[in-house]
């Protein structure tokens, strides 16, 4: 129990020290490529939140829309689209080279791998765990059931109610052949 809550400490240590680091060079990644291109600072720093965290937002979304059975197309579509223009904007500031463009990838792949890692995860249930006190009724001796009484029966319609077989009553005009 101690071994397993240590190794939980420490993957929780590891995953916000990456996610604070690929997160925080992202973020920068996309604020300076905003400002590079005329935006004041700001926006540069709202463009890397909105960017940065639709990736989270929609990864939560999948999940939920997973686990409710609903379509997770046009999500999906979006979660690309946003990953994209995050590693974009993480290769237009890098040198370029093929060194410099894989190097400036590394923190959106790793951001993204991460939101990934978390997100698919399925989150772990505790069995459910006996009361304290038994139930009165776990040892008590089942009660002997005592059958229903049955149905009254009822007797059958009189017979006078209903005409006798092949008797056809005068005030009910019989129709023969086909009517037009």
């Amino acid at each position: 129990m101690i071994r397993e809550r240590a190794e939980s400490g420490v993957r929780v240590l590891i995953l916000l020290a990456i996610g604070t680091m690929a997160g925080a060079a992202a973020f920068t990644h996309v604020h300076d490529l905003t400002v590079a291109h005329g935006q004041p600072d700001w926006i540069g720093w709202a463009n890397a939140v909105a960017v940065e965290l639709m990736a989270i937002y929609l990864g939560l979304e999948i999940r939920a829309r997973r686990r409710d059975a609903r379509p997770v197309g046009l999500v999906g579509v979006l979660l690309v689209a946003f990953a994209l223009l995050s590693l974009a904007a993480q290769v237009a500031e890098a040198e370029p080279s093929v060194w410099g463009w894989i190097v400036a990838a590394v923190p959106s792949l790793a951001f993204l791998a991460l939101v990934k890692v978390v997100l698919s995860s399925e989150p772990t249930t505790l069995p459910a765990s006996e009361p304290d006190q038994p139930q009165g009724d776990w040892y008590d001796e089942p009660q002997p059931v005592e059958p229903a009484p049955p149905a009254p029966v009822m007797p059958p319609a009189s017979a006078a109610a209903l005409p006798p077989v092949g008797v056809v009553h005068s005030n009910r005009p019989q129709v023969v052949g086909i009517i037009r």
